[in-house]
């Protein structure tokens, strides 16, 4: 039962991310208008009756399964939350799509703001943040976030290297860049028509 609620709300999230990549297309000259209420919004949207937290930030400290990163405290969410959008507004117009892609989707991991559905919620806003700057809904088949997910050992070393970068005092993204660049690459191909015999 779960597992049918979390494909169908899934299915919903995306439908979501894609009416606002098509309200983006048709206003090209501004920067995407990325909000913490946006994203409260599509998380809830992916795990209503799934988690009583659906759309509200984690009250708790948390851990991530398999990673060295501790995600901030509880109180700090918000501000890291704003600090994140107010970065892709301010390089909406400076940096290529995968970069910011790939800033917003390491990003969400980083602050791990919700208590179930990170990931769901980043690759969701990742691929929403990559159409718009590309100016069109993705074509193709596998999507970005269901190749992600069909595959997450990729996605998970891409998120430990930026972590570890970031550790470092810097941020440092070619891997996660080049893993979109390559799954874009292969939704694209899946738009392609078949050569004709």
């Amino acid at each position: 039962m779960k597992a049918r609620r979390e494909a169908e709300n899934g299915i919903r999230q995306f439908r979501s991310a894609l009416d606002i990549i098509q309200a983006h297309i048709a206003k090209p000259d501004r920067p995407l208008l990325l909000t913490p209420t946006l994203i409260k919004g599509l998380h809830k949207v992916a795990l209503d009756g799934i988690n009583i937290q659906a759309g509200s930030y984690r009250n708790e400290h948390v851990t991530i399964q398999g990673s060295q990163h501790i995600p901030p405290r509880p109180a700090d969410i918000p501000d890291f939350v704003l600090g994140m959008c107010d970065h892709i507004d301010e390089y909406w117009h400076g940096i290529d799509a995968t970069e910011l892609a790939a800033y917003v989707l390491w990003r969400i991991n980083w602050i791990h703001p919700f208590a179930d559905g990170n990931g769901r919620t980043a690759r969701t806003i990742c691929y929403m943040v990559l159409s718009a700057k590309l100016g069109y809904v993705l074509p193709g088949s596998p999507t970005i976030p269901e190749q992600i997910a069909a595959d997450k050992q990729p996605y998970y070393k891409v998120l430990e290297e930026a972590d570890d970068s970031w550790k470092r005092g810097f941020l440092a993204l070619s891997g996660m860049e080049s893993m979109l660049e390559a799954m874009l690459e292969r939704q694209l191909r899946g738009a392609a028509p078949a050569a004709a015999n």
